[in-house]
């Protein structure tokens, strides 16, 4: 891990004052692939508005020196959700029978990365809710499996997989207890 400067983690529940932040962001750390479908800056900004209508949304932004450089955000998922139900095999119910987090994105600059700035906004993100577990997708092959192996250190688990829009890929879904 290396040293970057201070950041500070700021925690929001209403998308309006930082969606230009998280846009921003996420240009950045997603530019190499803002020519597919999926990860057009416009396809987010609909996911991105859909998920903050979403109960229980929570953003986690970190900030240093007052600009953006990193953010992760999702929302509660209860027993029946649409996330459930796209994932096969149907995940056991001891994780979709209460409600659980999902984070829905993360993304972090790169001269933060290797920094734990990942880390401690998805820490951050885990004490904001009450739920007993939290659960995310992600493409196995993002930086040649590096992503995928970064959250099973983090203790995520795999327990299916998941190909959210026909223009997605299919992402393996993940989850963890919460605490």
């Amino acid at each position: 891990m290396t040293t970057a400067p201070t950041t500070e983690l700021r925690t929001f529940t209403d998308l309006e004052p930082i969606r230009g932040d998280l846009i921003d962001v996420y240009a950045e750390v997603r530019a190499p692939l803002l020519h597919l479908p999926n990860y057009a800056i416009h396809a987010f900004g609909e996911r991105l508005d859909r998920h903050s209508s979403e109960p229980g949304f929570t953003a986690v932004i970190a900030y240093a020196d007052g600009n953006p450089v990193g953010y992760a955000y999702g929302n509660r998922i209860e027993h029946g959700d649409r996330y459930w139900q796209r994932t096969t095999p149907p995940p056991d119910t001891q994780y979709t029978s209460r409600p659980a987090l999902a984070l829905k994105e993360i993304g972090v600059r790169q001269a933060w990365r290797k920094t734990g700035t990942a880390r401690r906004m998805h820490d951050a993100f885990l004490a904001a809710g009450n739920e007993p577990y939290v659960t995310l997708m992600v493409n196995p092959a993002a930086g040649d499996g590096k992503v995928h192996r970064l959250y099973r250190s983090w203790g995520y688990q795999d327990i299916g997989q998941s190909q959210p829009s026909p223009a997605s890929p299919v992402l393996a879904v993940m989850i963890r207890a919460a605490r």
